[in-house]
C-alpha cells in the first residue's frame, strides 16, 4: 500500500483540524468590531468563551448582540434584506448624509482557528437603498479579499482577492446583496498557495460564524401548551414543552443533567422535567413533585421559567436548537455560539449564579460559547471562566 503523500507547505490546514503552533482547531469569534453600528463607534469588544457584556440601559448590549447575529446571518449566505430589516436602525444616530445622501453603518469580526487570526470588515449603505458597499478580508495584514462599489447604477461590487502567483489578484464582480466572503469557494478554484490561503482564511471566518442562537426566553410564552413539532427550540423558547417532548427521550443522560439544573433553580422538590400531550395535536409541560403532585410549567414564575430554558439551551446542542448548521463540517469540530440578551433578567442571585456556574462548565468543554447581556456583573466576576466586557452609555 502506498503511504500517503505528506500536506503541502503551502497549504493552510483546513478548520476544524489542529493546526501546527499550537493554533485552536474549532473556528471561533474572538473579537466584534462595531465601526459605526447603532450606538457604537470606533468600538471593539473582545470575546472569550464564556463574555457578560455588562451596562446601563442604553449602553449597546442588544445592539452589541444583535450586530454578532447579522454577521451569523450573512456568514451563512442570508440576503442583506432578510438581515437587516430595519437598516436605519443600525445608522449611528447622528451620522450625516453624504452628497448623494447616502447613509450607512460599518461592522466586523475576527476569527482565530487553523488559518490564524482572520479580520471581516463590512461596510453597508442603508440609505438610499441597502446594499453593501465595501468588505475586506484580511490575515496578517495581508488583504485576501476587497471589494468596492464602483458603479451604484449596478448591483454589483467590483470585487479582488489574492492569488499570488504570476497574477497576484483575480478581479471580478460580486452580488451587492451578500457577503463576498461566504461566496469565495464557489467563485477561487484553489490552484495556487494564495488561492488556498484564501479560501482556508473564508472557510474559517464563515464556519466561526454560523451556528448563532439568539436567546431570549419569554415566560408569558412558555406557559401555555404548544402545538406538537419539530422539536426545535425558538428564540423566545416559546415551544419549551415540544422540545422536551423530544430531548427527554432522545438523550437520558442530558435530561438528567437538565433536572438536576431545575432542581437546584426552581423552588419545591423537583424529580423530573417532562412533557405529555394535551388536546388534539399539543403538547404541556409540567414539573414531577415526586410525591404524585405535577405541576403545570404555568404555575412557575418567571425566574423559574427562564432559568429552565436557558439551562435547556446550555444543555443540548444544534441539532435541537434553531440555528444554521454548517452540514459540511463534523459535529464534533462546530462551536455554538449561544447570544443571551437579558440573561440575568428575572433571575434571583441564587438562580443567576447557578446559572452563570452551568454555562462555565460547558464553555470549558469548548462546543459552545455564550454571550451573555447583563445591567450588573459583580456577581460574574467571581465565577471561574467568566469575562466581563463593560460598556457605558458613552
Amino acid at each position: 500500500m502506498t503511504a500517503p503523500s505528506p500536506p503541502r507547505p503551502d497549504t493552510p490546514p483546513s478548520p476544524g483540524t489542529p493546526a501546527p503552533g499550537g493554533r485552536p482547531g474549532r473556528p471561533r469569534i474572538t473579537e466584534l468590531l462595531l465601526s459605526a453600528f447603532a450606538g457604537h463607534r470606533g468600538v471593539t469588544l473582545p470575546l472569550a468563551p464564556l463574555t457578560m457584556l455588562a451596562g446601563p440601559s442604553g449602553s449597546g448590549k442588544t445592539s452589541a448582540l444583535r450586530a454578532y447575529e447579522a454577521l451569523a446571518r450573512l456568514g451563512g449566505g442570508a440576503e442583506l434584506a432578510e438581515t437587516f430589516p430595519e437598516p436605519a436602525a443600525c445608522v449611528p444616530e447622528r451620522a450625516r448624509a453624504d452628497a448623494q445622501h447616502r447613509r450607512g453603518f460599518r461592522l466586523g469580526c475576527t476569527a482565530d482557528g487553523p488559518a490564524g487570526p482572520v479580520r471581516l470588515e463590512v461596510a453597508v449603505q442603508a440609505e438610499p437603498e441597502l446594499r453593501i458597499v465595501g468588505e475586506r478580508l484580511t490575515a496578517n495584514g495581508l488583504v485576501l479579499l476587497e471589494t468596492a462599489l464602483r458603479d451604484p447604477r449596478r448591483r454589483t461590487v467590483q470585487a479582488a482577492w489574492h492569488t499570488a502567483g504570476g497574477t497576484p489578484v483575480t478581479r471580478g464582480p460580486l452580488p451587492d446583496d451578500r457577503l463576498g466572503t461566504a461566496l469565495l469557494p464557489l467563485r477561487v478554484a484553489g490552484r495556487t498557495p494564495g488561492q488556498r490561503r484564501v479560501l482556508a482564511a473564508a472557510e474559517q471566518m464563515v464556519v466561526a460564524l454560523r451556528s448563532a442562537f439568539s436567546c431570549d426566553p419569554r415566560p408569558e410564552r412558555m406557559r401555555d401548551p404548544v402545538p406538537a413539532g419539530t422539536g426545535r427550540l425558538l428564540g423566545g423558547c416559546d415551544n419549551l414543552a415540544d422540545v422536551l417532548w423530544r430531548t427527554r427521550v432522545e438523550c437520558g443522560r442530558r435530561h438528567a443533567l437538565l433536572v438536576d439544573a431545575v432542581r437546584a433553580g426552581c423552588a419545591g422538590p423537583v424529580a423530573d422535567l417532562f412533557a405529555e400531550p394535551y388536546g388534539s395535536g399539543m403538547v404541556r409541560a409540567l414539573l414531577d413533585r415526586g410525591d404524585g403532585t405535577r405541576t403545570e410549567l404555568r404555575r412557575l414564575g418567571d425566574g423559574e421559567l427562564r432559568y429552565a430554558a436557558l439551562a435547556l439551551v446550555l444543555l443540548t446542542g444544534p441539532g435541537v436548537l434553531e440555528v444554521d448548521e454548517p452540514g459540511e463540517v463534523p459535529d464534533a469540530l462546530r462551536t455554538l455560539t449561544v447570544l443571551a440578551d437579558g440573561l440575568d433578567r428575572a433571575l434571583d442571585p441564587d438562580q443567576r449564579t447557578r446559572l452563570l456556574h452551568l454555562a462555565a462548565r460547558m464553555c470549558e468543554r469548548g462546543h459552545i460559547r455564550l454571550i451573555g447581556a447583563v445591567s450588573d456583573a459583580s456577581w460574574a466576576a467571581a465565577v471561574t471562566g467568566a469575562t466581563v466586557v463593560h460598556l457605558d452609555r458613552d
